[in-house]
């Protein structure tokens, strides 16, 4: 019982700690470069066009949803086939398939941006 109460604010002191050190190095940073008198440009991301974000996630979710259905396929065929243990089969497969697909948008992703 007293471990739930120790635990969550641990978590979120954690969390905090990592957004307080982001922001501040960040700030530190910034306020470094204006001292030395380097212009705020490079912040920018340049003239770049880049894919809208929303193509993107829509792309690696799709790519990833169809990995984790051909894993399935896969597996329970592979299931059928061999006499492998099925606890193994099914996991190790859909992570195996979720994980190509994954890989294959951000290539997809990286023809996007050109």
């Amino acid at each position: 019982m007293g471990s739930e109460v120790i635990i969550v604010p641990i978590i979120f002191g954690i969390l905090f700690g990592i957004v307080y050190l982001f922001f501040s190095t960040r700030n530190k940073e910034r306020m470094a470069l204006i001292e030395k008198g380097i212009g705020a440009e490079i912040f920018n991301k340049g003239n770049r066009q880049t894919a809208p974000v929303w193509k993107v996630f829509i792309l690696n979710l799709a790519l990833l949803l169809m990995g984790i259905g051909l894993g399935i396929l896969v597996a329970s065929i592979i299931d059928q086939v061999t006499d492998l243990d099925s606890d193994s089969i099914y996991p190790g497969i859909i992570f195996l398939t979720a994980g190509a697909g994954l890989f294959a948008g951000f290539k997809m992703t990286n023809n996007l941006d050109k």
